[in-house]
């Protein structure tokens, strides 16, 4: 079982008992479970979490829902996960813990895992809109548009599923639409495409 080079920083991260002593990892285990299973508590509000940068937080979070897919993706054995987990570092305690975690979980994460399918989602139909902003939580003005963006996907295996809403800038929006068009035109259009917006 490997992971990514982001993934591994958050589990050496994870790893050092000066940043995450044992009440907080644990909190974080459960927290990674939690948002992957059960979406009603998907929130990373624990006490036990609140003395943590929240920016290493969502890295160490990040990582550790990362390696419990790649483990539950693997079926991954209790040896594989230990060495993958030794590889960043971390103490035996500490992989003993992640792996009960896992092992307690193990079986609704297959659920879950065997839930989504064998084929990727087709996009069927796009629409999106100026999205109006009464409040923000930002301390600046944006003073840019934000677009809402509404995905209509099918799955082959089964059927139509919930549409995908995002809130996007006028760039995020363009860089999307580059790759839709990338990917309808094939590799070398594509790029005879990107590069002409690119240097207008």
């Amino acid at each position: 079982m490997e992971l990514s080079a982001y993934a591994q920083g958050g589990w050496r991260l994870l790893g050092d008992p000066r940043r995450f002593p044992r009440r907080p990892y644990a909190a974080l285990l459960r927290a990674a479970f939690r948002s992957l299973l059960d979406h009603s508590h998907a929130g990373l509000d624990d006490p036990d979490l609140k003395d943590i940068d929240p920016t290493v937080l969502k890295h160490c979070h990040a990582a550790a829902a990362t390696c419990i897919l790649e483990a539950g993706k693997q079926k991954a054995d209790i040896s594989a996960i230990s060495t993958c987990l030794e590889d960043c570092k971390l103490d035996r305690e500490r992989i003993e813990q992640f792996c009960t975690e896992y092992q307690k979980n193990k079986d609704a994460l297959e659920i879950l895992l065997g839930s989504i399918g064998r084929s990727p989602l087709h996009i069927t139909d796009v629409s999106w809109r100026l999205e109006y902003q009464i409040k923000s939580n930002q301390l600046h003005k944006t003073y840019q548009p934000s677009y809402l963006v509404t995905l209509n996907v099918e799955n082959s295996d089964s059927g139509s599923h919930p549409d995908v809403s995002f809130s996007c800038t006028m760039e995020q929006l363009q860089v999307l639409l580059s790759f839709v068009i990338f990917s309808m035109l094939g590799s070398s259009c594509g790029c005879n495409f990107l590069t002409t917006c690119q240097s207008k």
